[in-house]
């Protein structure tokens, strides 16, 4: 579980980075509402 929670971590880290090199905001709340469901189906799957 404890690996899960820092793969899981550094992830998400590394996606804060990716958007912050981001310019726009449509296409970052875009790319975040896709992976949200592709991380739903695969979880829920």
């Amino acid at each position: 579980m404890r690996r899960l929670a820092g793969y899981t971590l550094f992830w998400v880290g590394l996606g804060m980075i990716v958007e912050m090199l981001m310019d726009s905001i449509l296409i970052s709340v875009l790319l975040i509402l896709f992976l949200l469901l592709i991380g739903y189906n695969l979880f829920m799957g």
